[in-house]
């Protein structure tokens, strides 16, 4: 097995993890390749991502192109993608073969692809705007809000769980449409099936979209957004499953602590 190593440098513990990272996988002679998630390369066969969510969902978004399996080791703050046990126990379990690979849905528009979601408002974020919702070129409806986010369900546990989305499982095949800080009561966030054609346009002026949190397409009149035909493939640990992740951390249906 040859191992690609992801790192983001902006992460200040990255060095001493990526340090611990190859010391482990020259013990066990494995072929290695270290990159910044700037300079990612296609060299090996499985990935390993040092850093946050979304270090893992850039380098699991450049991978996706070879179907190459990408773990993540946790180095911010949720880790909902991510690992954060010892290294050496990590390492062993990906060189014995002790993990599995799940194919995860991304959007597209055009040449960008999203893993968690596209964010999209008004150029002019100081304020609303009333943006318009098209599904296969049917008009859905308008919403006069901050901006829309439209989410993979591997997305619905980030921005659109705080703007107040529901939580898909990351298997199901849909869309979530989240309106963000609607000034109406009745707009309510919406799941499609991920084959509907979704657009989104508005009348007030000019959008930014921002992708997975980091690219951002500005000043453009409308955008269009499918499910793409390449699947990012994220790598966990045999042991890892959502749920329990879910109610790790997010602390779902949790009871808070009482008071000393």
């Amino acid at each position: 097995m040859k191992i690609n190593i992801a790192y983001n440098e902006k992460i200040p513990e990255y060095l001493e993890t990526l340090k611990k990272v190859e010391s482990e996988l020259e013990k066990h002679n494995t072929e290695y390749k270290s990159f910044d998630i700037a300079e990612l390369s296609a060299f090996g066969d499985f990935t390993i991502a040092l850093g946050g969510d979304g270090t893992i969902l850039r380098t699991a978004r450049f991978y996706s192109d070879t179907k190459i399996p990408v773990l993540g080791i946790n180095l911010g703050r949720l880790g909902f993608l991510s690992h954060s046990e010892d290294i050496g126990y990590i390492i062993d379990s990906i060189l014995n073969g002790n993990y599995y690979s799940e194919e995860r849905l991304m959007l597209a528009s055009g040449s960008f692809l999203a893993l968690n979601d596209f964010v999209i408002k008004g150029c002019n974020q100081s304020r609303s705007s009333k943006f318009y919702l098209e599904i296969n070129d049917d008009v859905v409806c308008n919403y006069i809000a901050d901006g829309i986010i439209i989410s993979t369900p591997t997305g619905s546990t980030a921005y659109g769980l705080s703007a107040g989305g529901p939580v898909l499982h990351p298997a199901l095949d849909s869309i979530v449409i989240v309106p963000i800080c609607p000034h109406t009561l009745n707009a309510r966030p919406l799941v499609v099936p991920a084959k509907e054609q979704i657009a989104v346009k508005t009348s007030d002026m000019l959008l930014s979209v921002s992708i997975d949190g980091y690219d951002t397409i500005k000043c453009i009149d409308k955008i269009t957004i499918t499910a793409s035909d390449k699947k990012a493939v994220l790598a966990f640990l045999n042991e890892r499953q959502f749920y329990p992740v879910l109610r790790n951390s997010l602390h779902w249906g949790v009871m808070p602590k009482k008071s000393v």
